[in-house]
């Protein structure tokens, strides 16, 4: 008995498993700005989402990044297990101001976290924002940062 309720189970977790080794490439977008650049960024708005986040994906263009939105803010903290891709990470207070930015590498577990509670994680592939010259107290416009003003 106990083997038929382990085997239903695994049975019924198969299609979770199979669905979280798949990069997510469908979310809602939203445009953002950095100064003079523009942003398509994907938005991760449910824990499943936020989860999952970038994991996976073998390229991203390099005007675009993932924007994770929390409901309150936070010291939000991000890892990259499973993450194939380097992606530098901008902590983001409400009103679109860069509390810091962090550079993060593929498939390790060490934390990166934000320098004071936000709500808001943008990531980029690595370098984009110094590149771009978009350093702490920049701020970054669009949609999600009108109500923080």
């Amino acid at each position: 008995m106990f083997s038929r309720v382990i085997a239903l189970l695994s049975l019924c977790l198969l299609p979770f498993a199979a669905l979280s080794q798949e990069a997510q490439t469908d979310l809602p977008r939203v445009k953002l700005s950095a100064g003079m650049y523009q942003i398509d960024a994907q938005v991760a708005q449910t824990p499943l989402q936020q989860q999952v986040g970038l994991m996976y994906r073998k390229e991203m263009p390099q005007a675009e990044g993932m924007l994770f939105v929390f409901e309150q803010p936070s010291t939000q903290c991000f890892w990259m297990k499973n993450t194939l891709l380097p992606l530098s990470a901008a902590f983001v207070a409400d009103d679109g101001r860069i509390v810091n930015i962090v550079d993060m590498q593929p498939l390790t577990l060490e934390s990166h976290c934000s320098a004071e509670p936000v709500r808001f994680v943008l990531e980029m592939n690595q370098g984009w924002f110094a590149r771009k010259n978009i350093k702490k107290n920049a701020r970054l416009g669009g949609a999600p940062f009108q109500l923080g003003r």
